[in-house]
């Protein structure tokens, strides 16, 4: 039997090593992290606006809407920045399961750095192979598969490439979660005076057209799925799913949402509501509008004690179980000559 050398994994919040033959070529593996991206400033919104409309601008009410959103969070989302870091994180938590293996990118849909221009830097840098990771947890066709069109367009030169499109059940991710949910209940049960066993949870996630459900798409499973995880490991009773963020567009997107939601609550003698997005993993518009003033706005009114978990954005345990996760994917994906 050959002898074998020490790659890491990571097991929990533990550090071991696992073996992997001594003399496989590992060849430099680029890692490109994908997001949605927002507008870089206020002066962006409309060029972003009309980009993610598939280059359709929006009418003046819906741009003046989305201004005022922004404005309302500052002026910016933070998506870029928070992005830079989860790489930086990233890649510091791959050097430490497997040293040089590994380099990591981060590519945008809408906004800069592109995925195409990562990509490119990627392989200019001397990557071999390609490992595309999209930061949403949970897969649909709608949401993810533009990721990996565009990634594959991009692969000029044709490495090996491959995809990372759901890992909503990665134990190290509803680690997390759990962790937060836990926190943010224990600091509402102090700060509000309310029994949490009074309190609802509400784990969201973005809304999509409701055409998915009969395409048989695993979307809404799969964040069923991520709730029932999370509310299994804290042993919650009181909790549902709901749907936020849908676009406003003609046709019918899966509910029910999250502010019908809210407002039924009180008549159930809920007194708290502390929501959890499990399908976001950084703060952006999503999170700083639509939850934490629109939501919570919403709760105010309804006499709700409110809360929201925190979003993993650079939590090195969270970007440990990304790195697991990849490391995986890499080592499965060897064996049948792919990246």
């Amino acid at each position: 039997m050959p002898k074998k050398e020490a790659i890491a994994v990571q097991q929990g919040s533990t550090i071991t090593r696992r073996p992997r033959p001594r003399g496989t070529h590992q060849a430099p593996v680029g890692v490109l992290l994908m997001a949605f991206g927002a507008p870089a400033g206020p002066g962006d919104i409309e060029r972003y606006y009309t980009q993610m409309r598939g280059g359709h601008p929006p009418t003046p009410a819906l741009l003046n809407e989305l201004r005022l959103r922004y404005a309302a969070i500052g002026g910016r989302s933070p998506l870029l920045e928070k992005t830079q870091e989860q790489a930086a994180g990233l890649q510091a938590a791959l050097d430490q399961l497997d040293p040089a293996r590994f380099q990591v990118a981060f590519g945008m849909r809408h906004a800069r750095p592109f995925i195409e221009d990562s990509l490119a830097e990627l392989v200019e840098n001397g990557a071999q192979q390609i490992v595309g990771l999209v930061l949403t947890p949970q897969y649909s066709c709608l949401s993810v598969d533009p990721y990996r069109e565009r990634i594959t367009a991009a692969n000029a030169t044709s490495l090996p490439l491959s995809v990372i499109d759901q890992w909503h059940l990665a134990p190290g991710y509803l680690d997390f979660l759990a962790t937060a949910l836990q926190s943010t209940l224990e600091h509402m049960a102090s700060e509000h005076r309310v029994d949490v066993d009074s309190v609802d949870i509400l784990f969201t996630a973005h809304s999509l057209p409701e055409r998915i459900l009969a395409m048989g798409d695993p979307y809404p499973e799969q964040v069923r799925e991520t709730a029932e995880a999370v509310a299994s490991r804290l042993r919650l009773q009181r909790w549902a799913v709901a749907w936020q963020s849908a676009s406003r567009t003609a046709e019918p997107w899966i509910g029910p949402a999250l502010l019908d939601v809210l407002a039924e609550l009180p008549d159930r003698g809920s007194v708290g509501v502390v929501i959890c997005p499990v399908g976001f993993v950084s703060d952006h518009l999503e999170i700083l509008y639509d939850l934490d003033v629109e939501a919570r706005q919403a709760a105010e009114r309804l006499g709700l004690a409110f809360a929201r978990t925190p979003l993993p954005n650079d939590d090195p345990g969270f970007l440990a179980a990304l790195a697991q996760v990849i490391c995986r994917h890499v080592d499965v994906n060897a064996g049948e000559g792919r990246a």
